[in-house]
């Protein structure tokens, strides 16, 4: 049974009607092969993009679809219920074009957030780097001003769309002062002096390339920098604000999957001549499922909903992203244990979606990470 959500409007029903019609017909059922072939659906991204996906919560002036936040994200969450590379895909994008909207100039986001947003662009978000992960404070890719570009150099780490993303946007030391020393710059993906290595070698999500990125004196025009110099460390943790929540509503529905799979298995499988569903271990193993699904959509619809009212949303993005991705490693464990054998073989995605989940608790900030923030906030 499709989740039965409560929606602002009738276009927003309409919407999530859509979304729901392109996950089960052209997404769901090619997910398992492409994920075991290592495979990019780019060409699924050009759907979505010709859908009107790709620019979501952007505003209609530059080519968004002016949807609230708690709008697109439960599109993020039926998209990935039915490929989770899909979904993590559009929130990575949505991330990488929330600096230019909200900090770019209005001649930037006249210039180059409509093609961001029009369909035919994928972006990527470049941040993390071999040793300023958690430390975000801490990274060395170097930008220097040259008359009228900057020569970036350096490398980046674990890069989502890395080598195929039409667009970057890319955090740079541009001065020694620390955490105020960093500056955000819209790159071009075929700049010279960009390349990406091998695609990392993963447990999970394996239909999602994740690369390093190597600048090697990358010659940027000094007009793609975002903000002033030294703002590049606000406007990626704002960034990453938003973009927990996108996560939040990925795992919730990496989980929903997990849920609806192990409740349709127990109906069917029978032992001792009655269906195990009908057993009362199973039954208040399947409840527990259940309520961490839906306590942690709820979570996630919290902060989206803070955030479309302009309130401060910061803290409960990390809750939302804690709370989630913690559930979708707890429930497609215990859906793996609902198939039993089945479950640990790759006739049923139970296995797919318990190795996908590990990386929830990882990206966009540790979920110890999120503790910290989450705690900080109490003081």
């Amino acid at each position: 049974m499709p989740v039965q959500r409560l929606l602002p409007t009738s276009e927003a029903t309409d919407l999530l009607a859509l979304t729901r019609e392109i996950a089960r017909d052209e997404l769901a059922g090619r997910a398992a092969g492409d994920e075991a072939a290592e495979k990019f659906p780019r060409d699924a991204f050009r759907l979505l993009g010709e859908s009107g996906f790709l620019g979501l919560p952007y505003a209609e002036e530059h080519g968004g679809g002016a949807q609230p936040y708690e709008v697109y994200l439960q599109v993020l969450e039926e998209l990935s219920s039915a490929w989770m590379t899909v979904g993590v895909g559009l929130s990575v994008h949505t991330m990488s074009c929330f600096p230019l909207a909200h900090f770019g100039t209005d001649e930037q986001r006249s210039r180059w957030l409509p093609d961001m947003l029009g369909g035919d662009l994928l972006g990527g978000y470049a941040l993390s780097e071999p040793h300023a992960g958690s430390d975000a404070a801490s990274l060395s890719t170097r930008a220097v001003r040259q008359d009228d570009e900057y020569g970036i150099t350096g490398a980046k780490a674990w890069i989502t769309h890395g080598g195929v993303a039409d667009f970057y946007t890319l955090m740079a030391r541009t001065s020694d002062d620390g955490p105020r020393g960093i500056s955000c710059f819209l790159v071009d993906g075929s700049t010279a002096g960009l390349s990406a290595g091998p695609p990392e070698h993963k447990m999970g999500l394996t239909g999602s390339p994740t690369t390093p990125l190597y600048f090697e004196d990358a010659r940027v025009p000094a007009e793609r920098l975002v903000g002033e110099e030294g703002d590049g460390l606000k406007i990626a943790l704002a960034a990453l604000d938003s973009g927990r929540l996108g996560i939040a509503a990925c795992a919730v529905g990496l989980a929903q999957a997990a849920l609806d799979l192990a409740v349709d298995y127990a109906k069917q499988r029978t032992q001792f001549g009655r269906p195990i569903i009908e057993f009362q271990g199973l039954e208040f193993l399947l409840a527990d499922m259940a309520a961490a699904v839906q306590s942690a959509r709820a979570s996630y619809l919290d902060g989206a909903r803070r955030r479309d009212a302009g309130m401060p949303f910061g803290q409960q993005a990390s809750v939302a992203k804690l709370v989630a991705t913690d559930a979708a490693m707890k429930v497609t464990t215990d859906a793996v244990q609902v198939l039993g054998g089945a479950g640990y073989t790759r006739d049923f995605p139970a296995e797919r979606y318990m190795r996908e989940a590990k990386v929830l608790q990882i990206f966009e900030g540790t979920n110890q990470i999120q503790r910290m923030l989450i705690a900080r906030g109490l003081k």
